[in-house]
């Protein structure tokens, strides 16, 4: 059963086409793993799913939900669906703990007592259990990456995307992050859709890769093939530039 699904999607920055006639199916439960160049449309894919990005035309149904459909409440879609960005964007006032539970306890009205609870079993799966009282000034920026993904996770998403997670991070702090959305990912029910350049990364976690440029889906396959050998000639030269380097 599908989780999202694009039917002829169109997106525009004014004159800019940034989506081009999107036809996708992501199943629940799957990893999707989108790849291609800078400013190919990867981001704008994802971001469009939790309404982030408006599309112009078509349809986008996330979980049952048409989310082009004005009737539809952008907010429950956005309780179903959890994103992590380049960025962190946690509240530098409020410590790791309260940056966990503020969001539960307001959309979810979660008693207080399992909202704690409930975070810091999260804080222990993304291993920072003894942070939890530390202010995001006092951790690192992979710290605060894995802060962030046990924030969304705190809202019990059905669908959890990632917008190049370890983009702005340090190289020796990509690993511990990577672990936690491979952790993530591997939960049976969780549908996940990643915008990466980590290619390894991808190849170990993904069901299917997507490769986008110039705003199109230019190739959508299985990890295995599309990594052994992709169809489309574009995708086989950003392969052989990406890996080769």
């Amino acid at each position: 059963m599908s989780m999202i699904e694009f039917r002829k999607v169109q997106k525009y920055y004014g004159k800019f086409h940034a989506l081009k006639d999107i036809d996708l199916e992501i199943d629940k439960g799957e990893t999707v793993v989108l790849i291609g160049p800078s400013g190919s449309g990867k981001s704008t894919l994802a971001r469009s799913v939790n309404g982030l990005e408006t599309i112009q035309s078509g349809q986008l149904i996330v979980n049952g939900r048409d989310i082009a459909d004005k009737k539809t409440d952008i907010n429950r879609i956005r309780t179903d669906v959890g994103m992590v960005f380049q960025h962190f964007n946690l509240y530098a006032n409020k410590d790791v703990l309260e940056n966990i539970m503020i969001a539960p306890r307001i959309v979810l009205k979660m008693n207080e007592d399992e909202n704690k609870k409930n975070a810091m079993a999260l804080l222990d799966q993304v291993g920072l259990a003894d942070k939890a009282h530390n202010m995001p000034s006092q951790i690192s920026g992979g710290q605060a990456q894995r802060v962030a993904i046990a924030r969304s996770l705190a809202m019990k998403p059905r669908c959890m995307l990632f917008d190049e997670p370890t983009s702005a991070l340090d190289p020796e702090m990509i690993d511990d992050v990577l672990g936690v959305i491979k952790y993530v990912t591997s939960q049976s029910d969780m549908t996940s859709l990643i915008v990466t350049h980590e290619m390894g990364f991808a190849q170990e976690v993904a069901n299917r890769v997507i490769f986008m440029d110039d705003g199109q889906i230019l190739e959508d396959d299985k990890t295995d093939v599309f990594f052994k050998n992709p169809s489309n000639e574009r995708a086989r030269q950003f392969l052989s530039k990406i890996i080769s380097h």
